[in-house]
């Protein structure tokens, strides 16, 4: 069976958004718990240089749902109008991206794989290749390193978590205790 670029792309980014959604509650309940301000968490960053929190949920909303509903378009531009301020806010963008991922037709995508798409920036067209190109070698790592970030500056502050919060629920099952 060949592997088609829905089941290369769209499962992963669900199963990593799922990560996500239970980071952002784990984040929020630090908070609480620890008596810190939302903004301690929310305004952190893993290096001067690099983007805060929200900005990773934002690039993965981007890098998820939103470019693949671009792609029929053959244009994609980022959009990072609307950083999202709070907790909720979060938890809603990943949420809009788990409902658009759900809603891609597999068919639909296969057929649009081979056409050209171009990155466009500041009106400037940066790079073109194929949708698949586009989305396994640009849109699939951002989504993965904006993904991976989130999760290490929630770990840098302290919030408690572990490989397979970041992992998400995944469609593997694992054997009982009792029969494995």
């Amino acid at each position: 069976m060949a592997l088609t670029l829905h089941a290369a792309f769209v499962p992963t980014a669900e199963q990593l958004l799922g990560g996500m959604r239970t980071v952002i509650d784990r984040a929020e309940a630090h908070v609480r718990a620890e008596g810190l301000a939302d903004e301690d968490l929310i305004g952190a960053s893993l290096a001067p240089d690099m983007w805060p929190l929200p900005w990773h949920v934002r690039a993965c909303w981007v890098h998820s749902g939103y470019a693949l509903g671009l792609m029929p378009t053959g244009e994609f531009t980022p959009d990072f109008t609307v950083r999202p301020e709070s907790w909720d806010a979060m938890r809603m963008m990943v949420d809009e991206a788990l409902a658009t991922l759900t809603g891609v037709d597999e068919d639909d995508l296969e057929r649009i794989a081979d056409r050209k798409v171009t990155f466009v920036l500041g009106g400037r067209k940066l790079m073109e290749g194929t949708v698949s190109q586009f989305l396994m070698s640009f849109t699939q790592p951002n989504f993965q390193f904006h993904a991976a970030t989130f999760y290490g500056i929630c770990r840098m502050k302290g919030v408690k978590l572990g490989k397979m919060d970041f992992m998400g629920p995944m469609t593997m099952t694992r054997p009982d205790a009792a029969g494995g």
